[in-house]
């Protein structure tokens, strides 16, 4: 047997484990401010939701106005080329740039994705490493906002950009 036969004969498995996402939703806990709950789920003290266990990524910076997540690329995450699919990239954004807007409301306030627009740079593979998503708020309105947010790696870069438009609205 060959070694590349032996490779090919390898199989990958993903086991992903979360937690009721009903119990840790923000209007399950509306007492708190988007900053505070995005806080609490950096800390480990509200459970991620699903779709950051299904993904990977993790917060790693919150503030008024700002947020940054990090994901580990991997192959589980590839598109028929061997690279990272333009959707992962694309969640990552509209997560953290979402996130940014979160960070600037009150309790009982928060806010939904409108649209959003991805500029794809280079491609990502598993061999990037590491991988940080930066947002900043552009604008906050009453019912709008907008948003900016890069992916970028070592050595600054950039993977892909995007800008968003969020509604923000009142929980319940």
């Amino acid at each position: 047997m060959h070694e590349r036969d032996f490779f090919m004969d390898m199989e990958r498995k993903l086991t992903i484990v979360w937690d009721d996402p009903q119990i840790n939703k923000r209007d399950a806990v509306s007492s708190l401010s988007g900053l505070d709950y995005l806080r609490a789920i950096r800390d480990g003290k509200i459970s991620p939701p699903p779709v950051a266990k299904l993904i990977g990524y993790q917060i790693k910076e919150v503030d008024h106005g700002f947020a940054a997540f990090e994901l580990h690329p991997g192959e589980h995450h590839y598109n028929p080329f061997a690279t990272v699919h333009g959707g992962i990239l694309s969640t990552l954004l509209d997560t953290t740039m979402t996130s940014a807007v979160l960070t600037t409301l009150p309790q009982n306030i928060t806010c939904s994705t409108v649209e959003i627009k991805v500029n794809f740079i280079k491609p990502l593979s598993a061999e990037s490493k590491l991988v940080r998503c930066e947002a900043r708020i552009i604008h906050i309105g009453r019912k709008l906002a907008t948003v900016e947010g890069r992916i970028k790696g070592g050595n600054d870069e950039l993977y892909a950009h995007g800008v968003s438009t969020c509604l923000i609205f009142k929980v319940g």
